[in-house]
């Protein structure tokens, strides 16, 4: 997710989940080539499992933006070729690349060529009318042809003139049985599924059918589904279950004081504070108090200096509504 899911907004994940895969923000081989790799690239120690995505079109650019990103330490290295907006279009690769599998495969040949770690790849049903299953299973045998091994799916296809990126993520429907049926047809190939998903009730009734499940969109806008994922679907004790009963609104309070701890200490490197709470700003929902938490988040952080008592004071919102909250409905 294009400027969403950057250094900052992994450190939080991983302050709700331990074992969850995360992915960068999907970066053209040429930023990766001539960029700030510090910038682009850098991430904290304690990321990891963490997948690089990239996007482009020519085997060779590939194969050394993988490459660096091994020595950077990814876990693995994955081409998008399912991303439908018309910027990733005009620079011929995203979706646009479902019409010619075989470069796709090419591209995969040259990056597994060049690494020692995995080379997946992310990408739709299909394109436009070229959307029939047949046209999937074509895809997909093609590149797995090529030695790839790992396919995330997203579970749409993608129009690539007339709707809009957001409109393709909804509009499209979602047909979830042909990601299933790839499995089936492919059993030696791992085959995640993508599309549409925002509970981890969700994922686990996929997991009987697919080998992994993405949350995309769900989990930087709601990022507390997250929060159980380590105990629910890796039967982990989460960073923040400490082996007791906790609420939720406790947890998350934990999750807000870590990530202060660490937007001050990178504001002290020269970070500006609000670059990083946004990523937080959407941590509560549907409580008493969020509202205010988000709103005292988003009015403060532009030029704040101390990232520890912009969110303590957030969190003196939630705190006060909840215990009214309380107090009203145990009042004798």
């Amino acid at each position: 997710m294009m400027e969403l899911t950057d250094r900052h907004y992994r450190y939080l994940m991983r302050r709700l989940t331990r074992c969850t895969v995360l992915y960068t923000e999907m970066l053209t081989t040429a930023a990766v080539l001539n960029g700030d790799k510090e910038y682009l690239l850098g991430k904290d120690a304690g990321d990891n499992p963490v997948v690089l995505q990239l996007g482009g079109s020519d085997p060779i650019a590939l194969a050394e933006a993988a490459s660096i990103g091994e020595a950077w330490r990814y876990d693995a290295i994955n081409l998008n070729v399912g991303c439908p907006s018309d910027r990733v279009k005009s620079g011929r690769f995203g979706a646009c690349l479902m019409a010619e599998p075989e470069l796709v495969g090419n591209c995969v040949q040259a990056m597994q060529a060049a690494v020692n770690i995995p080379v997946t790849v992310k990408c739709r049903l299909g394109i436009d009318r070229e959307d029939s299953y047949e046209a999937l299973s074509s895809f997909v045998n093609t590149v797995a042809s090529k030695g790839c091994r790992h396919f995330i799916v997203h579970a749409r296809k993608a129009w690539l003139d007339g709707l809009s990126p957001k409109e393709n993520r909804t509009i499209p429907p979602l047909r979830y049985e042909y990601v299933y049926r790839l499995k089936e047809e492919f059993p030696s190939l791992k085959i995640d599924i993508n599309g549409g998903i925002v509970s981890l009730d969700e994922t686990t009734e996929h997991l009987r059918h697919v080998d992994g499940v993405m949350i995309g969109r769900e989990a930087y806008y709601n990022p507390s589904c997250l929060l159980q994922a380590d105990s629910l679907v890796y039967g982990q004790t989460g960073p923040h279950n400490q082996g007791h009963e906790r609420s939720e609104t406790a947890m998350l309070a934990d999750v807000a004081r870590d990530f202060a701890q660490y937007m001050q200490s990178q504001y002290e490197s020269g970070v500006r504070i609000n670059a990083m709470s946004r990523h937080l700003v959407a941590l509560y929902q549907s409580i008493p108090g969020a509202r205010l938490w988000r709103r005292h988040l988003s009015e403060h952080a532009s030029g704040a200096q101390d990232a520890i008592e912009l969110v303590d004071t957030a969190l003196s919102y939630v705190f006060d509504a909840n215990q009214s909250v309380t107090e009203r409905r145990y009042a004798p």
